[in-house]
């Protein structure tokens, strides 16, 4: 099996340069390996574009070889038509005699009918080859399908002294207590997740565009809480510049295209609601960028699988608390910040 282990390990290597392009897709990668070498590669890059194995036998000069290859992909080959034609259908069709599976893929449109397609054709299929290391390298895909949620990322920047941000301020604009690089790695991670979600409060203070300025990537879709109404349109979030789904207690709001909205109680189960609410919209990950309410919301409903937390030099002295929890974490240092992520275990 240790053969196997290497192939599926560059299958999940090859899957990750897709990571923020291919949603809703999975990440995926295959490689086609004949006599012990490497004759075939690729990786699902965007949503309707070709699938890993596709662009892996596409790569191949001689097709003569693929009826005595292997095939190794991290998650399932497709079995149904979609944007593109089943995967399975393509192996079948090359004769690929030796399929090498990472892990079943968690879709009901595909849920192991992709298996049974190869080996009623009288292909030899394997499954679960560091199956562990595929579905986490999957982790908003397989949440998405399995808890019927997004992958659910806290994250704030906090003072030395424990506060998110001062009690008063003279302009409408964030506050930065982290410096340009952990900035820019925010948003990194803004381009690699589906939306971004922020309360009432957050838009009131700091009017935040909540899109990619530092790095290159796609939008994330906006979340907004809005309760009652309180955010004017001439705030940054009503630009039309990206989707917006607006969350409110109001009735009776005409949505456009890109700003819609979504009627729900605020009440105590308002974190279950809003993940309700994103997975009907097919989100599977969103960031929650604050404040210390709307993070409290979730943290209290223990909704979550990963926080960052960011913890800079900045002292404020007198301001708003940020939440505080205890989980199992790891630490890194960007430049002079400190970046603890936690992890949420069930």
């Amino acid at each position: 099996m240790k053969i196997h282990e290497i192939y599926i390990k560059r299958c999940i290597q090859l899957a990750k340069n897709g990571f923020g392009t291919t949603y809703p897709n999975p990440l995926v990668g295959s490689v086609i390996v004949y006599n012990g070498k490497i004759i075939g590669e690729g990786w699902h890059k965007k949503a309707g574009e070709a699938h890993a194995e596709v662009n892996a036998i596409n790569s191949v000069k001689d097709k003569s070889l693929l009826s005595k290859a292997t095939i190794y992909v991290s998650l399932e080959p497709c079995s149904h038509f979609g944007k593109t034609p089943p995967c399975s259908d393509l192996i079948v069709k090359h004769k690929i005699p030796n399929v090498v599976i990472g892990t079943v893929d968690p879709n009901p449109k595909v849920a192991g009918n992709g298996v049974k397609k190869l080996e009623e054709n009288d292909l030899s299929v394997t499954v679960g080859i560091l199956e562990k290391e595929c579905q986490e390298l999957n982790k908003r895909f397989f949440t998405f399908y399995n808890k019927k949620r997004p992958y659910i990322i806290l994250k704030w920047a906090e003072s030395a002294d424990g506060f998110i941000a001062p009690i008063s301020k003279e302009k409408k604009e964030p506050v930065w207590l982290t410096n340009e690089f952990s900035r820019q790695l925010v948003h990194k991670w803004r381009s690699e997740e589906q939306a971004i979600l922020v309360g009432t409060n957050t838009v009131l203070e700091d009017n935040p565009k909540l899109n990619v300025r530092d790095w290159k990537g796609k939008n994330p879709i906006r979340i907004v809480l809005d309760r009652t109404g309180k955010i004017s349109k001439d705030y940054s979030v009503f630009d039309n510049q990206t989707k917006t789904i607006i969350l409110t207690e109001q009735e009776n709001l005409t949505s456009s295209e890109n700003c819609i909205y979504e009627n729900t109680i605020f009440d105590f189960r308002l974190a279950e609601k809003i993940a309700t609410i994103l997975w009907k919209h097919n989100i599977q990950s969103v960031i929650i960028e604050g404040g210390t309410t709307t993070l409290e919301t979730f943290i209290k409903a223990n909704l979550w699988d990963e926080a960052k937390v960011f913890k800079s030099s900045s002292v404020i002295k007198k301001g708003i608390k940020a939440p505080f929890f205890e989980q199992k974490s790891a630490t890194n240092n960007i430049k002079n910040d400190k970046l603890t992520t936690f992890y949420h275990h069930d």
